[in-house]
């Protein structure tokens, strides 16, 4: 039989590889092809480790005539360029990086080769991970593949666009706004966002920095793939605390999903955000993952009062995000931003207010922050005794022209021909992102013009299977993931 692995999902490589249809070797080469033919135009694979990718792919064919069998055994994968792999640089698109080349690879990178993957390489990345599209000095600017003057998202823009391109089967990123939401949304694909502390992170750290088992608040690492099949087979390699914290010998069990059938779901659907208006061509793909659930026999509804309040649970997160990520910042850069935020009124309850707050948050006032975060996970658990998974979008918009601006509060974002603060799209991905749960991105349709649309499955905290399982069945109601036309 012949084959061409481009579009093929990884389960059904793998059931070629073990059939003895084709090899790693040829699956890996063709990869290559495809890469070297199609990504000048996209620039997706920014650091390319072709050579590398062959010896692995050689060493997976052998393996497997020797009896072995492993979950991904010769599968061709990308990496994004923010996790450290031993030999290659991870710059983070930071300029005064691009020479750093770490010693030792990720715990994620050690996990994707002990289950046999083949590494194709890097995949491109916003400057510091800190936007919603993929562009950097280093390495220039990833295209959507749908549109070339169109972002593919960020800040796993790059892994996105390759998936979408058929440059290997799977991919790994990283998410606290998005960053995997939100380029699968924008390029067609299928990502998870994991429960918060799910997978463990070590070495997806800034460059320079020490690699140690820290746990990030509100980031996590996750899959992306172009089938949600995929997604669950890539993350149970993916699952699992890191063995410095908490031993090699520990077992992560998730519970397995709560139904199996559409019409056994308990579905809340929400297309309105009190603080941004929802497209309508994002509205139109929300209606019609509910249309589906309607058809296949989910009950569904569109409003409950154990919705927690979202928009306390937009500044929470605001206030957490801009916390975390002001850590880094110089003290001269820190001292101006607190003397702005001891500008501000008191009764500015805006999310521009929020995110100068969280800038400069004391000790003692990101706690009172974090118990209002246990107070919504307290909500949460209440509502998903009622519900098995919240349907929303993951941004307001289709894929939006490149904007390149150098200062993001400059920025705007074009919502039905009403321009809204760039950074306030972010408040759909914090939905899930700031009480830690699993949220799974899916393609659901095109715009008139073409573009992919996408939402976002939310589930029950360490109920990742749910949102997973359901994503399945929709994808068999919808169609899922097209290559680009």
């Amino acid at each position: 039989m012949e084959w061409n692995g481009n579009f093929s999902t990884a389960e059904e490589l793998m059931v070629a590889l073990r059939a003895g249809e084709l090899t790693s070797a040829e699956l890996t080469d063709q990869a290559i092809s495809r890469i070297e033919r199609d990504d000048p135009a996209i620039n997706a694979i920014c650091v390319r480790d072709f050579d590398r990718a062959r010896a692995a792919a050689r060493a997976a064919d052998q393996a497997r005539a020797r009896g072995e069998d492993r979950p991904l055994l010769g599968i061709p994968v990308t990496v994004k360029e923010s996790y450290d792999m031993a030999g290659l640089p991870t710059t983070w698109g930071m300029p005064e990086h691009r020479n750093h080349v770490p010693a030792e690879d990720a715990v994620q990178v050690s996990r994707l080769k002990a289950a046999g993957a083949v590494v194709l390489g890097k995949t491109n990345v916003p400057l510091a991970l800190q936007d919603v599209q993929t562009f950097n000095e280093i390495y220039g600017t990833t295209h959507n593949p749908w549109d070339h003057g169109r972002t593919a998202g960020g800040s796993s823009g790059g892994s996105a666009a390759a998936l979408a391109c058929g440059f290997g089967a799977l991919s790994i990123g990283s998410d606290i706004g998005g960053s995997l939401r939100t380029p699968a949304h924008f390029c067609g694909v299928y990502a998870h966002k994991p429960t918060v502390g799910l997978a463990a992170a070590r070495g997806m750290v800034p460059p320079a920095t020490p690699a140690w088992p820290l746990e990030p608040d509100l980031a996590v690492v996750g899959p992306m793939a172009r089938t949600a099949r995929d997604l669950a087979l890539l993350l149970d390699v993916m699952a699992g605390p890191d063995p410095l914290t908490h031993g090699v010998a520990y077992d992560l069990r998730l519970p397995p999903p709560r139904h199996d059938r559409l019409r056994d779901f308990r579905v809340l659907v929400l297309d309105e955000h009190p603080l941004i208006p929802t497209g309508s061509a994002v509205r139109a793909g929300v209606n019609r993952v509910a249309d589906a659930l309607v058809d296949g026999g989910a009950r569904v509804e569109r409003h409950s009062p154990l919705l927690p309040d979202l928009t306390e649970a937009a500044l929470l997160y605001t206030q957490l995000l801009f916390s975390a990520s002001a850590a880094r910042f110089p003290a001269e850069t820190y001292e101006q931003l607190r003397a702005l935020a001891a500008g501000l009124s008191e009764d500015d309850r805006s999310v521009d207010a929020a995110r100068l707050r969280g800038v400069v948050l004391s000790h003692r006032d990101w706690i009172e922050v974090n118990n209002g975060r246990e107070r919504h996970r307290h909500g949460w658990r209440q509502l998903f005794a009622a519900f098995d998974a919240v349907v929303c979008p993951v941004t307001p918009t289709p894929a939006f022209p490149h904007d390149h601006h150098p200062d993001l509060r400059e920025r705007r974002i074009d919502i039905d021909g009403v321009e809204h603060p760039y950074l306030d799209q972010l408040v759909w991905a914090g939905l899930a992102t700031m009480p830690g749960l699993p949220a799974t991105a899916i393609p659901a349709g095109r715009t008139a013009g073409g573009l992919p649309v996408g939402v976002q499955l939310v589930g029950p905290m360490f109920e990742d299977r749910t949102p997973l399982l359901l994503a399945e069945l929709l994808e068999q109601k919808l169609g899922g993931f097209q290559p680009p036309t």
